[in-house]
């Protein structure tokens, strides 16, 4: 029998940020201290984990508490570009309330059909899909039999998710991915076959 390589990968979603509720996606905006006490408890609470790399969205709200958890765990980090949230075009910086009554069709459209729908002058939803898929099938591809850490944003993970478990990307909104949550998956490679992957836990 062809040998099994297992690739356990956590999904980490960054802590609440300045600015309250709005579309930050690509605006570079930092966690509050609330958004770094919610990632550190949440570290905490998975007691000695220990992971192989960490691997982080360039935006800062990730990317500073990754810095600062690699060296704290002494844990090899890289940034990846492609990690990146969507960019929400002329939602950007809008609190959710103000998109709805600025732009109620699209708002409509978006939430109702997110596979097909954009944000106004944003990134297109199938580009960003394709993007975020495409990396994480490298990033497993890559470090097959490690433990990694993904620090990323909620829609990133939001895809992620439905990818792996074979969701139409229009369920993508029907999932929560709140602040500092963390989805755990593992990667089953077997030479020849299509990696078997599994949901162990999300919270």
């Amino acid at each position: 029998m062809a040998k099994v390589t297992t690739t356990r990968i956590d999904l980490l979603r960054h802590g609440a940020c300045e600015g309250g509720e709005i579309f930050r996606g690509s605006t570079d905006v930092a966690l509050s201290e609330l958004g770094w006490q919610q990632m550190r408890d949440k570290v905490a609470s998975m007691g000695d984990t220990r992971w192989d790399s960490i691997l982080s969205s360039p935006l800062k709200r990730c990317h500073r508490f990754a810095e600062m958890l690699a060296a704290e765990r002494d844990t090899p980090l890289t940034v990846r570009d492609e990690l990146r949230e969507m960019h929400f075009g002329d939602w950007e910086g809008l609190a959710h309330d103000v998109a709805r009554q600025r732009f109620p069709q699209e708002w409509a459209d978006f939430w109702e059909s997110p596979a097909e729908a954009s944000p106004p002058n944003g990134e297109p939803m199938p580009d960003f899909c394709q993007r975020i898929t495409a990396e994480l099938d490298t990033i497993a591809e890559h470090h097959q039999g490690q433990s990694l850490l993904l620090v990323a944003h909620g829609a990133v993970i939001r895809v992620m998710i439905c990818h792996w478990l074979g969701m139409p990307m229009g369920a993508m909104t029907r999932l929560g991915v709140p602040y500092a949550g963390l989805t755990r998956f593992t990667v089953y490679h077997q030479q020849g076959k299509t990696p078997w992957v599994q949901l162990g836990s999300h919270y």
